[in-house]
Formats: structure tokens, C-alpha cells, sequence
């Protein structure tokens, strides 16, 4: 039997983490949420959450109409709420301690136990949403004006997905396959990925270190790092063709089924965006392309000296720029402070995080990579993971995810079935704590050396979330509509990469032998299929944000933690009326992308 640490091993195990580079990198406390796997607790509420839907079913399935019209329906949907926030802790704790080692058999055995058990327990839930969808209009409506004002924004959001919405025994089947379709699919790409070991200098590394060796300050360990990128992802290339390939047919099927016109009008829904703004998004972005990377990575080729760079070295430090790497002290303060001259609120909930273990930082073999900021239940709070090494760009990761674990805490005062914020907006807030940090930082630039290299960075930052991402989003495009002609080899995957990549990119990168598989690796391909235009989305509306910010302050933190606060509560449109911004304005996009190219003109005129 798997037991939990005690107390003095648990202290041993986080003295571990000390090093004398970055100080001591912090271990999330899971104790908030269950003491361990093992815990009477976790098995107790498993139990009572089966329980809990069986009898919930068993009470209200076929008397919605009846209850809404006798007045019973609110303490049906309270119910419902509690039931969904002890599932949601269940699985939050079952996934967390997976991130921690997605290689050890005990943790991937209680996930899978886990996941098995919740898909029992949501499908005798199923058919309450699909049942108040059913409710007569004019029934819900009064509910909604009624008992059910506080639930108004659930029911409309529900509203939504009626045209989309099967019979019950399709959804059921649907919901039940799941277990063994997408997510055994996406725990087998999880798996491989965490599995492998890269080739780079003689050492075998996992993905993370290897990325890292990506903006090493020498170009021969980038180099060797990238080949030993596409040696790992290329010798289980057929593996990742053949998740990719199912689960773009998988996606296929449920479009067809629910009647979905366009292969991503399934994530514009989830997001509550207009397909016509995000088209305009990215054809704003793609107009881009020439006057943001294709320009920024043309100075990044001069300043290294050569027409064109590698596909290693578009990330690559720059030449002359000192590296050093911070502590994790130094990064916690850094960002701190930012969010604290900006709002001493949003600080106070940030500083909850460094000082009640809410973060994961080390890098170790078998843990998730990337970073992500999970916000659990209300009725607990956020975890952050990072893979923390001490490079300027692992300060502003700190940053991106505390804006979400900020955005998170404050949300979830709207409770279970409202706090959930669409991906787009999600964005908002991470992205906006990127850039406090750095404008901190760039306010302390002493020299023109050090702003140019800040403003580099952040340059690259932006164009990797802006540029990059909506990339991303058409080569999902361009694979989708592929993949409904026929399966896809490994070789087509590749040339569509290739494609969009040189797009994207420009005549200033070359892309070099192997670099065809790195598409293999971007867990949101799999994951969260297109997903990827909520950064670029975020990072224009902070743009525009921050343009306001700056223009009038007084009152502005207010404004803004109250928008997230929101959570799911309102449509973008609502929340950013306060800030006189109106996202389906095609100019909108423009004034985000504006940002950008202004910092590239600032790095052009230092050039001289």
C-alpha cells in the first residue's frame, strides 16, 4: 500500500530541491485537497459522490417542468452545483498528483481508477442539462427572472449548446466511450511524451531540459539540442501520427453528430466567441506576419551576423546579452512587487500562493512539462506547476501563471457552475501579469544594452504567443480539413508544419533537417484542439488593456479585477465595455499588434 510522507521525510524530500543556483524551488502541499492517495478521505467522498448522482437521478430525472413550475428547481440546481465540486475536487487531486510523475504506475493507475469512477458518476448526471434544455422556453425563462436569477448566466451559456445537444442515450454513449477514446489518448500522448529521452551531448534528457538548451547562450548545445529534439520525437513519430490522426477523427464524428458547421465552431462555443472574431483575429494576425516576425527576426539574423537563422537559434539569447540566472527568491520577488505597485489586492492573493505551497516549481524526471495554473473548486483554490530553471523567460512563465491562479481565486466566488472562465478571457489575465513584470522590469533598465535585450525579449514573448499561436491555430485548421479526406502519414503532418511554419516565420528562419516532427510535441494539439488562439486573443486584449491603463489609471485596478472576478458570468463584450473596448471592432486586433510593432521599431532605432 502506497502511504502518504510523514512530516520530517516530506521536509527532507523539498531540501532536495535547494540548490545554489536558484535557492530552494518550492513543493505543493495536495494535502489541501487529500492527504494522499491513499486517504480515507479521497476513497469516502469517491464513495459519496457515486452515491450522491445515483440519488440524484433517482429524485429529479423526468420532473424538471414539474419542479420548475412548483418552485423546487433552485434546490435541484444547488444540488447539482455541490455534487459538481466534490467530483471537481476528486478529479483535480486524481490529475495533480499524475502531473507530479506521469511515469510512476501507482499514480497513472489511481488517475485512470479515478477518471473511470467520474465518468460513472457523471453519467447519471448527464441528463440534467440535457433536461432543462428541453424545458419550454417560456418555463426556464420565468425560472431564470425567478428562483434561478443567481444561475441566470449558467442557463444562458446552457442555452447555447441546445442546437448542438443529442438524445440522451447518444450523450450517455458519448460520455461513457470517452474513458476509452479520447482521454486514453490523450494519456497514451502524456505518456510517451513524459517516457522519452532526448539524445543531447551524450546525456539523455526529458523535454524540459532540452527545450530549456533551446536559449542556452551557446549555439552549438542549441544546436545539439535540437537535433536530439527531433531524434526523440522522430523515433516515435508513428506513435504521435496516430494520436493525432484518431483524435482529429474522433473530433470529426462529434462535429458531425452535433451538427457543427466549421471543424472549430465547437471551441468557439466553449469560449462564448464569435467564429466572425476570431476569423478576424487571425486574418489581422496573418496580415502581420511581414511587419512582426518576418521584420524582428530579419534584426535578430543582422545581429547574429547572418542572413538567416536556423530554426535553433530563433529563440537563441542575443549575442552581447548577459544571461544570469535568477533565483527563485529573486523571481518570486520581482513578480510581487509588479502585481503590487499595480494593485496591492491582486499581490496580497499572489503572495497566498509562495506562502500556503500553492506551486510546484522544480524540473524532475517524469513531471508534466510546461506550466499550467489549475484552479481546482471553489471550495479549495488554485495549484500552480512550473518547470522552474532559472531563466528570464521562467520568470515570466511565474508571472503568466499567477495571473491565472489570481484570475482563479477571484472567480471562484461565483461558485462551481459559474466560475469557469472561457479560454479567451482565461488568457486575459495571465497575459496581463506578463506584462506588469515586465514593464517593472523594463522601468529599471539602467543601460541601453540591458532595455534592448528586455525588450527582445519580450518582443519574442509576445510574437511566440501572438504570431506563433495563431499559427498553430491554422496549422490545426489546415490538419482538420485534411484529415476528413483520409488519414494523414507523418510525412503530409509534417509538410503542413512546414508550411504554415515558413508563413509564419519568414525568410529569416530556415528550417532544418528534423524539424518537421515538432509539431508532435504541443500537448494542445491534443489536449485542447484549438485552443491555441486564446493566447493570441489574450495578448492583443492586453495590449489594448494596458494602451488604457496607461492612458487613465485612476480607478483601473478596480475596474479590472472586478472583470475577473466575473468569471463565466458575462460575455466578453460586457466585460470590456468598462474599458471602452469593443472586440468585434475589426480595427481592435490592429491596436494590440500596434504594441508590437512599436517595440520593433524602438529595437531598429537603437541600431541606428
Amino acid at each position: 500500500m502506497r502511504r502518504t510522507l510523514s512530516p520530517a521525510i516530506a521536509s527532507q524530500a523539498a531540501a532536495a530541491y535547494r540548490t545554489a543556483e536558484l535557492g530552494e524551488l518550492p513543493r505543493w502541499n495536495l494535502a489541501d485537497l487529500y492527504a494522499g492517495m491513499d486517504a480515507p478521505a479521497f476513497a469516502a467522498d469517491m464513495g459519496q459522490a457515486l452515491d450522491d448522482c445515483a440519488r440524484f437521478a433517482a429524485d429529479t430525472r423526468g420532473r424538471l417542468e414539474g419542479l420548475a413550475r412548483d418552485g423546487g428547481l433552485l434546490a435541484a440546481v444547488q444540488r447539482y452545483e455541490a455534487i459538481d465540486d466534490r467530483l471537481g475536487r476528486l478529479m483535480s487531486y486524481a490529475g495533480l498528483v499524475y502531473a507530479e510523475d506521469t511515469t510512476d504506475p501507482a499514480r497513472t493507475k489511481f488517475y485512470g481508477d479515478a477518471q473511470d469512477k467520474a465518468t460513472r458518476a457523471g453519467t447519471d448526471l448527464l441528463f440534467f442539462p440535457l433536461e432543462l434544455n428541453r424545458l419550454p422556453d417560456a418555463v426556464l425563462d420565468a425560472a431564470a427572472a425567478g428562483e434561478l436569477a443567481h444561475y441566470g448566466p449558467w442557463l444562458d451559456d446552457l442555452r447555447k449548446d441546445k442546437p448542438h445537444q443529442l438524445a440522451d442515450d447518444i450523450e450517455t454513449l458519448f460520455l461513457e466511450k470517452s474513458a476509452t477514446g479520447a482521454s486514453a489518448w490523450n494519456r497514451l500522448f502524456d505518456e510517451t511524451l513524459a517516457a522519452i529521452r532526448f539524445p543531447v551531448d551524450g546525456a539523455e534528457l526529458a523535454l524540459e531540459p532540452t527545450l530549456s538548451l533551446l536559449q542556452d547562450p551557446d549555439g552549438a548545445r542549441r544546436k545539439a539540442a535540437a537535433q536530439g529534439l527531433s531524434a526523440g520525437l522522430s523515433a516515435n513519430i508513428r506513435t504521435f501520427s496516430l494520436i493525432t490522426n484518431v483524435l482529429a477523427k474522433d473530433k470529426e464524428i462529434a462535429d458531425r453528430w452535433r451538427g457543427f458547421a466549421d471543424i472549430a465552431d465547437s471551441r468557439h462555443l466553449s469560449n462564448r466567441v464569435e467564429r466572425e472574431v476570431v476569423d478576424a483575429l487571425s486574418a489581422a494576425v496573418t496580415a502581420a506576419y511581414p511587419r512582426l516576425s518576418h521584420r524582428y527576426y530579419r534584426l535578430k539574423a543582422k545581429w547574429f551576423g547572418v542572413a538567416s537563422l536556423p530554426h535553433w537559434d530563433r529563440n537563441a539569447p542575443l549575442p552581447d546579452a548577459a544571461m544570469p540566472s535568477v533565483p527563485w527568491g529573486q523571481a518570486r520577488d520581482t513578480v510581487l512587487d509588479a502585481y503590487g505597485t499595480f494593485s496591492p489586492a491582486m499581490a496580497g492573493i499572489a503572495r497566498r500562493f509562495f506562502d500556503e505551497r500553492w506551486i510546484d516549481a522544480p524540473t524532475r524526471a517524469g513531471k508534466a512539462p510546461g506550466a499550467f495554473a489549475h484552479p481546482t473548486v471553489p471550495s479549495a483554490h488554485p495549484y500552480v506547476l512550473l518547470n522552474y530553471q532559472g531563466r528570464p523567460r521562467d520568470v515570466m512563465t511565474l508571472a503568466h501563471e499567477l495571473g491565472h491562479g489570481v484570475h482563479q481565486v477571484l472567480a471562484g466566488r461565483q461558485g462551481a457552475l459559474m466560475a469557469p472562465t472561457p479560454l479567451t478571457l482565461a488568457e486575459t489575465a495571465s497575459v496581463f501579469g506578463e506584462m506588469l513584470t515586465f514593464r517593472s522590469l523594463l522601468a529599471r533598465a539602467g543601460t541601453v544594452a540591458e532595455r534592448r535585450t528586455l525588450l527582445a525579449g519580450k518582443v519574442e514573448d509576445m510574437i511566440n504567443t501572438v504570431v506563433r499561436q495563431v499559427a498553430f491555430y491554422q496549422f490545426e485548421r489546415r490538419l482538420h480539413t485534411a484529415r476528413r479526406e483520409g488519414e494523414l502519414t507523418s510525412e503530409r503532418i509534417g509538410e503542413i508544419w512546414l508550411g504554415v511554419q515558413g508563413e509564419s516565420l519568414g525568410p529569416a528562419i530556415t528550417p532544418m533537417p528534423g524539424y518537421e516532427v515538432y509539431w508532435a510535441y504541443v500537448p494542445h494539439f491534443v489536449h485542447s484542439p484549438f485552443y491555441v488562439y486564446a493566447y493570441a486573443f489574450g495578448d492583443c486584449l492586453v495590449n489594448s488593456l494596458y494602451g488604457v491603463y496607461e492612458r487613465a489609471s485612476e480607478g483601473f485596478a478596480e475596474r479590472y479585477l472586478k472583470m475577473l472576478e466575473a468569471g463565466g458570468t458575462k460575455h466578453h463584450s460586457e466585460l470590456l465595455a468598462p474599458f471602452g473596448l469593443d472586440a468585434t471592432d475589426p480595427g481592435f486586433w490592429d491596436i494590440g499588434l500596434g504594441m508590437i510593432g512599436g517595440m520593433i521599431d524602438e529595437l531598429e532605432a537603437m541600431e541606428g
